[in-house]
């Protein structure tokens, strides 16, 4: 068997011991409705999924916890396949599953490379997982080959503003001064990190995402940028939420796989 690369070896170690601490969530994302992001934006403001998913087929890339899966299935999806690089989050989302008597596939495994066949599904979605977790030219690539002429791909991450503030020792929370580039952002390497160390991440500037899509064949057809609600001083991970507030955390980038 050929070794994992680098970022895949050490995101699995990293979700693996700590997937104990995102059960709790897991399981109030199961049990409500939809909403995305770290600000729990409604899913009117960034609509990840169809609203009808009736007859299709979903893969969600990075699937954590699966809840996202859940709601596909829950719109009524035909098939819905979560994928995972941690067994551990995995145990949670099968666990959850029988819990909630849905029907739902899993996977452990890489998502840049899915042991499905071409033109599988017909939406492809991550919030964070892949996303961000992913080296992007191999994970989109993937999602590429995964969806049918039509399907679309919908996914979440880091704001390249975000990744531009982030302490370059990796201390918690991010500021309001530029300190990396934005030319040229790539790999995240958290390893070293003063707080919360571990895990290997990927976040591009606006302009190379664009690149990127257009390299692949995606057609952009829409673009958000979550906000949370009010703007007081807790941190969620490593944003205050009144920085968020005044400029953008995260990003959704909404694709399509054009009919032909």
């Amino acid at each position: 068997m050929d070794a994992l690369p680098e970022h895949v070896a050490e995101n699995r170690r990293h979700w693996d011991a700590t997937a104990d601490e995102w059960v709790a969530m897991g399981e109030r994302a199961w049990a409500g409705e939809p909403t995305w992001g770290q600000w729990g934006v409604p899913d009117a403001e960034a609509p990840m999924l169809p609203a009808d998913c009736t007859g299709l087929d979903v893969v969600e890339l990075g699937c954590g916890t699966g809840y996202v899966s859940a709601w596909a299935k829950r719109r009524g999806a035909r098939r819905v396949l979560g994928v995972d690089n941690s067994e551990r989050q995995l145990a949670t989302a099968r666990r959850l599953a029988a819990e909630h008597g849905l029907d739902i596939e899993w996977h452990h495994g890489n998502a840049e490379a899915v042991p499905e066949p071409d033109g599988a599904f017909d939406v492809a979605v991550s919030e964070y997982g892949a996303a961000i977790w992913c080296e992007p030219g191999t994970w989109l690539r993937e999602a590429w080959r995964l969806l049918r002429p039509g399907g679309t791909c919908t996914f979440l991450g880091n704001h390249p503003l975000a990744m531009c503030t982030s302490p370059l020792d990796g201390s918690v929370p991010i500021g309001t001064e530029l300190v990396r580039d934005w030319f040229g952002m790539h790999r995240f390497d958290w390893r070293d990190a003063v707080d919360e160390p571990g895990g290997i991440e990927f976040a591009l500037g606006t302009a190379d995402w664009f690149a990127l899509f257009r390299e692949i064949g995606f057609e952009v057809t829409d673009y958000r940028e979550p906000r949370p609600a009010t703007a007081d001083d807790e941190v969620l991970f490593t944003v205050p939420r009144s920085w968020a507030h005044r400029w953008p955390s995260e990003q959704v980038w909404f694709l399509r796989k054009p009919a032909s």
